[in-house]
């Protein structure tokens, strides 16, 4: 029976999450067919008010979302919970979090820019399509079940050790390191109408994706690969696809300054 609740929690957490990853195309898209978008939703009495609240909705998704990744949380929070389930956990906590955040988003007047409907509007539109395809469908290639919990759920209902998956750098990940990183910035920026709400959400999730991978995610993947992520370190951009010196022109390069 617990095990069976165990599988079953996980699978509750899997489709919050789901719904919660589609809602966020709606929300971000500006969609009408949602109430509640990044230019829609509750009215502020002030432009400060609206930042604030905005402001602490954006911090409280930083603060857990990166808090409840590291380790040492991790290895804290499985002293008293199966750790079959921490990651199904995380993964609910993170999508209840953004819940809020759609629900008491308030919208900025202004607009920074806006293409009309042309030929212009559908190219951005495809191309933030084109973004949260890449964020999906690199998750299938690092082990989409594993990442959101449903892995190590159905291990423990079948009585099998769970073992990490392995380090993996094929498709999207020899061109970056964090190719869901990249497709998020991509589905977020591609934008035909960006008015100053949505200017606010965009740079303060562009700045949390690079703080938080550069100096927090890529820590944890040092320490849980080694060697390995350092030299993958070395020769693979972080998010933006750089072409990088092979070691030979490194040597080079260097060799001429002196």
């Amino acid at each position: 029976m617990r095990s069976a609740s165990i599988f079953l929690y996980g699978v509750i957490c899997y489709v919050v999450f789901l719904l919660t990853f589609l809602y966020a195309i709606a929300f971000v898209a500006d969609l009408p067919f949602v109430p509640h978008t990044v230019n829609r939703g509750f009215a502020a009495d002030s432009v400060v008010y609206a930042v604030v609240i905005d402001a602490i909705l954006l911090g409280l998704f930083a603060i857990q979302h990166s808090g409840m990744a590291r380790r040492g949380f991790k290895a804290w929070l499985t002293h008293w919970m199966s750790p079959s389930i921490e990651r199904s956990t995380f993964v609910l906590l993170s999508s209840l979090v953004l819940i809020l955040l759609y629900w008491q988003w308030r919208p900025l007047p202004g607009v920074i820019w806006d293409v009309g409907h042309g030929w212009v509007w559908w190219l951005l539109y495809a191309v933030s399509a084109l973004g949260w395809l890449i964020v999906l469908s690199g998750t299938f290639i690092i082990n989409h079940w594993d990442l959101f919990g449903l892995r190590q759920v159905w291990l423990r209902a079948r009585g099998i050790a769970y073992t990490p998956p392995e380090f993996v750098d094929s498709f999207y990940y020899r061109v970056v390191r964090h190719p869901l990183m990249l497709g998020f910035v991509i589905a977020f920026w591609a934008i035909p109408r960006m008015t100053a709400g949505h200017l606010l959400f965009v740079v303060a999730t562009t700045g949390y994706i690079l703080i938080a991978v550069r100096f927090l995610e890529e820590r944890d993947l040092i320490a849980a690969h080694g060697e390995d992520y350092r030299r993958y370190r070395r020769e693979v951009p972080m998010i933006c696809p750089w072409p990088r010196p092979s070691h030979r022109d490194e040597v080079d390069f260097v060799s001429s300054k002196r």
